[in-house]
């Protein structure tokens, strides 16, 4: 019930007192949420938090992404899209403290504030949900996927059983049972820091590797498109644009990282926030142009979706840089679902009064990952499924809703240049939108009429 004031406008003792005791239950929900619960991060955290939410499956794809845009396109999309991208990850950072003394801890926060309360929910929430759980979904068949290949490639000329994907899918997501227990960014920033170091190896390994491979096959290379039909090329290029958005996806938790720094007037969060996206972006442009560059290279319109299952020998290495991958995605999973936690246990605890505790979290985050590894068992169609998500719902989150909030919050003059460089980024996003998910989900429906379900 809400304080009431008298004709003056002044608040009784009573209603002063009932006032201050519902800010205190805040306060402890929001203390006690994933999100806002500890503001002790450095700037490396952010270095390392963005490298493992960015670096993870979409750099095993972009070869393939190669072989459906060519050369000259292949090259232009992946430097395109890392110039955007880092443009509109600094306007994200920039608008984490648009207004002096608040903090917009989440991305659907600063919709609101850009929208309009209900608006900025349904325009936000949506999209960064599809995002959030579909790259959790992807990261179990990931998972599950590259300890198969962990498991066939040791077990090659021993006569081991063969274990259906289904199994190593469940296996994979044993582990998240038991990391989605921990309770914030903080709690599993060694995890991060560990998945971060992963994605580096395993990806200096797929290009070392196929650098090799490469000077072996000089000039036995095919290099033109993977297609051969014009309405195979025609949708190939659309995958292919959305299995680089989706190598561009970590914008859809960068507010929720930057809610760990601590920030201050003086010293304000953005600043450190910025130079560690700084360092994550430079390590990004150093695995994703050699992996993608070199691996198209070596092995042309023949390159598989995953980089690592065309790589085939020696034995000991794809078997390691396997692992890896499964160590990464481990990490990438949990930096991805803390948000969503995060949304869960909000509605729970203050949309349907649950008491914040142990049984709450254990329940929700318990009932999360087991649906993430349904569907993963289901529709485990690693490429189709990164070119459909790429398209459908990182293109906006990470390519123009930054530009719409930045012109609606900022509001630059017309023609001004910065107006100008946002409009550019919201057409090009807003195609990238339209286009990228008919080619990932005609993937998927070819994909489909040869699986066998839950083989």
């Amino acid at each position: 019930m809400a304080a009431r004031a008298n004709k003056y406008g002044e608040i009784s003792e009573g209603g002063r007192g009932a006032l201050e005791g519902r800010r205190a239950q805040e306060r402890s929900v929001d203390e006690w949420l994933p999100i806002t619960s500890s503001r002790n991060a450095k700037w490396w955290y952010s270095a390392f938090h963005n490298v493992t939410a960015m670096v993870g499956a979409g750099v095993l794809s972009l070869p393939y992404a190669m072989s459906e845009l060519g050369w000259g396109p292949g090259v232009a999309v992946l430097l395109l899209s890392w110039i955007i991208t880092l443009y509109t990850l600094w306007q994200m950072v920039e608008m984490h403290e648009a207004v002096p003394g608040t903090r917009f801890d989440r991305y659907h926060e600063l919709g609101q504030h850009a929208f309009g309360e209900k608006l900025g929910l349904w325009i936000v929430v949506p999209q960064q949900l599809v995002v959030e759980v579909g790259l959790n979904i992807v990261y179990m068949v990931t998972g599950g996927k590259s300890l198969k290949k962990f498991h066939d490639v040791i077990c090659e000329d021993r006569n081991c059983k063969d274990i259906k994907l289904t199994y190593f899918t469940m296996i994979f997501a044993s582990v998240q049972f038991v990391l989605s227990q921990l309770p914030n960014f903080d709690a599993i920033s060694t995890i991060s820091l560990a998945a971060a170091i992963m994605s580096i190896c395993y990806s200096t390994i797929a290009w070392g590797a196929s650098l090799d491979k490469g000077w072996k096959a000089a000039g036995h290379v095919n290099y033109h498109l993977r297609e051969t039909t014009a309405a195979g090329k025609v949708f190939g290029f659309f995958e292919a644009l959305g299995d680089v958005a989706f190598a561009y996806a970590g914008h859809n938790v960068v507010l929720e990282i930057q809610a760990t720094i601590p920030s201050t007037p003086e010293k304000p969060s953005k600043k450190p926030m910025w130079k560690g996206v700084v360092v994550a972006y430079v390590i990004i442009a150093l695995h994703y142009f050699p992996v993608a560059l070199i691996g198209y290279w070596a092995f042309g319109n023949t390159v598989e979706d995953n980089i690592l299952i065309t790589l085939r020998k020696p034995n000991w290495l794809i078997a390691t840089a396997n692992m890896m991958v499964v160590l990464h995605v481990v990490g990438s999973y949990q930096v991805y679902a803390m948000p969503v936690f995060d949304m869960i246990e909000m509605v729970l605890v203050k949309k349907l009064r649950f008491p914040p505790g142990l049984p709450v979290r254990l329940v929700a985050r318990t009932a999360y990952v087991a649906f993430t590894m349904f569907i993963a068992i289901t529709f485990p169609f690693f490429g189709g499924l990164l070119g459909f998500f790429g398209g459908f719902a990182f293109a906006p989150t990470t390519y123009f809703l930054p530009c719409i909030m930045w012109l609606a919050i900022h509001k630059p003059k017309r023609f001004s240049l910065s107006w100008c460089t946002n409009w550019i980024c919201i057409v090009l996003g807003f195609m990238l939108m339209i286009l990228s998910p008919i080619g990932g989900l005609r993937r998927i429906i070819k994909d489909a009429q040869t699986y066998d379900f839950y083989s």
